[in-house]
């Protein structure tokens, strides 16, 4: 199978059909009132159902877990309390 057809067909969640429902009805929309900018911002919507990305793109809102500094441990510290 393709990539692209392969990313087209599989994958499909609640907010990618969203998308492209959104986009479908402004299409719809932008004929019905000819309005060409209802049309390209559907094409938006529709380009996102597509190829499965949001407006951050691929994964890009996620941010990366810290790193721990060379020569750190897992060592738990102990405190002692002061009254």
């Amino acid at each position: 199978m393709s990539h692209w057809k392969q990313k087209l067909l599989t994958n499909w969640h609640v907010m990618r059909v969203m998308r492209l429902g959104i986009g479908i009805m402004m299409i719809g929309m932008g004929i019905q009132s000819r309005d060409l900018a209802i049309g390209l911002f559907s094409i938006f919507f529709l380009y996102q159902a597509v190829t499965d990305t949001g407006c951050c793109g691929a994964g890009a809102c996620n941010t990366p877990m810290p790193r721990k500094p060379q020569g750190a441990t897992d060592e738990v510290a102990e405190y002692e309390e002061i009254k």
